[in-house]
């Protein structure tokens, strides 16, 4: 699934918690990755289709040094990555293991990959940073995927930070950290993510002005009326 300029431009002017407060409304709580910060501040807002990875607990015949060249790897998996991508890495929370280092960082930048997420960690953490390859992950580490981790598989259902990933969601990531919206939801997100941002900077507003909260968040009929000639 790719997306079109005009959705990857609209969404990237909703924000995750906006994006929260729309799914929440239609009853989906669970959409936030837990651990999944920006690893560099000031990172803009990037949106992509998930290209799922998948690691379990470290296993001593496979995970190994060897596994490396094995043909179910992380390298060929980033050979997989289509450009405009967001890697999404179900790592389980793991923190003293890190997935990725600059070198793969580096080749996911060749490829065009939009950004990497994961609940785990990163390695090689200057050298990563200098690839450019916007992270957010739980931290960094120095010991190898390997010392914790067997990589397993790509392209296929996951589950990151608590929240269930299939491939081709859309993931948006802003220094609130990191939401899914499942591909069923797209239009919805787009449709009244942007009513939901004009509604709140309208509030902002009032509240700059000096209202007061009480009917004003959320409106009441009278409120509802105000804001609704402002949009004429």
């Amino acid at each position: 699934m790719s997306l079109s300029p005009e959705a990857r431009k609209i969404l990237a002017g909703i924000t995750t918690a906006t994006i929260t407060t729309v799914l929440l409304k239609k009853g989906l709580r669970n959409v936030w990755m837990r651990g999944a910060r920006p690893l560099r501040p000031g990172l803009p807002r990037l949106v992509g289709p998930a290209f799922t990875l998948r690691f379990v607990p470290a296993r001593e015949d496979l995970a190994t040094p060897e596994s490396w060249s094995s043909p179910i790897s992380t390298r060929t998996a980033i050979e997989a990555m289509p450009e405009g991508c967001i890697a999404v890495v179900d790592a389980m929370g793991i923190t003293d293991a890190g997935i990725f280092g600059d070198i793969l960082c580096a080749r996911m930048m060749k490829r065009g990959v939009t950004a990497l997420v994961t609940d785990g960690v990163v390695r090689d953490v200057e050298g990563t940073l200098g690839t450019n390859l916007p992270v957010w992950c739980d931290g960094y580490a120095a010991p190898p995927s390997v010392a914790g981790l067997t990589f397993v598989g790509w392209g296929e259902p996951i589950g990151c930070g608590g929240v269930a990933v299939f491939p081709n969601d859309i993931v948006v990531a802003d220094q609130d950290g990191c939401v899914l919206i499942p591909q069923a939801m797209l239009e919805h997100v787009l449709n009244e993510g942007v009513e939901q941002e004009r509604m709140e900077a309208w509030i902002v507003n009032e509240v700059n002005n000096g209202a007061v909260l009480p009917g004003l968040y959320p409106m009441n009929a009278e409120t509802k009326a105000r804001y609704a000639a402002s949009k004429k």
